[in-house]
């Protein structure tokens, strides 16, 4: 059996688009999806990419993806990788592959000098965390996410009435 993790190249948008889909029914979060297969095509292969795609490979086959970008850490004075997505397909975990995905991503922030690699994770999530745990991931207590979107994020960028 062999793996083999790469970028994703032009023209898989569709690919990358449907492992989006499925990690969405894995979290039960299918109905916040409003991306398309041309808003991830833009994003991944447009002129100025800014958001990242490795695809793994078993025995030639995609089984999982990793969705990144970099953020910047002002205390460390350096990028990082935020992992957006993670995902293998159910009927190919147990073979290393998350871990080899998460293993690439290291090796890439010591090899450019980035200071981090961080990640979000649902609460309910058991296996995950556990398996994150494992790689030596520390789960932060006493940070919570913030987001602002749809609506809101609408009512905060409109000019303030005097």
């Amino acid at each position: 059996m062999s793996l083999n993790i790469r970028s994703a190249q032009p023209g898989e948008a569709p690919l990358v688009f449907g492992f989006v889909r499925e990690l969405a029914d894995y979290e039960k979060l299918t109905h916040e999806v409003d991306a398309t297969e041309a808003m991830i095509d833009a994003a991944l292969f447009g002129s100025s990419p800014r958001v990242f795609c490795d695809l793994a490979e078993w025995n030639g086959a995609p089984v999982g993806f990793a969705l990144w970008f970099l953020n910047y850490s002002s205390f460390r004075g350096r990028h990082g990788i935020y992992l957006e997505d993670i995902f293998v397909r159910p009927v190919h975990r147990g073979k290393g592959i998350g871990k080899a995905l998460l293993k690439h991503l290291a090796a890439r922030c010591v090899a450019e000098g980035w200071a981090r690699l961080e990640w979000s994770v649902l609460d309910w999530n058991t296996p995950s965390i556990d398996f994150y745990k494992s790689q030596g991931a520390e789960l932060l207590d006493g940070w919570t996410t913030c987001r602002v979107t749809g609506a809101a994020l609408t009512r905060l960028a409109a000019p303030d009435v005097r």
